[in-house]
């Protein structure tokens, strides 16, 4: 799929697997062009409601599985558990959530390398980094811990 226009090509896509081309999959996936970064499932059910009242969970959330399955959306959780969509993600990543000020950051491939060859060393276990949640606190709110 081209960089420059991934959702023209999605209708098509689409179809190719048996899917229908309806209204309400029409207004997630423009709602989804106009997101950046990470939305939660009830975030885009609220947003397309805003376009088209019908709107229901089911269709987004079977349509995001569907997404998924294409590389439109990644699904992860975030520190509370709920999931959360990234958009058009460019490389797998996991996820770091400070407990004191709530903020989040986004841990690299490059970051996570060791933990992952550690836990593969040790266990072998092969890590989803696109499902990796650390919590904890940042250097700031550490700091006022102390």
């Amino acid at each position: 799929m081209s960089d420059a226009a991934p959702w023209d090509e999605l209708p098509g896509r689409i179809r190719a697997r048996g899917l229908r081309w309806t209204p309400q999959r029409r207004v997630l996936v423009d709602v989804l062009s106009k997101s950046d970064g990470h939305v939660t499932g009830a975030e885009l059910i609220d947003r397309c409601r805003d376009v088209d009242p019908s709107t229901t969970p089911s269709t987004v959330y079977r349509t995001l599985d569907v997404l998924e399955e294409l590389g439109i959306v990644q699904h992860a959780h975030g520190a509370d558990g709920r999931e959360e969509f990234h958009v058009l993600p460019d490389a797998a990543h996991g996820h770091l959530h400070c407990n004191g000020c709530h903020q989040s950051w986004e841990i690299a491939e490059d970051e996570a390398a060791a933990l992952g060859a550690e836990l593969l060393a040790r266990r072998g276990f092969v890590m989803d980094l696109s499902h990796l949640s650390v919590s904890g606190h940042c250097p700031d709110c550490a700091a006022t811990d102390d």
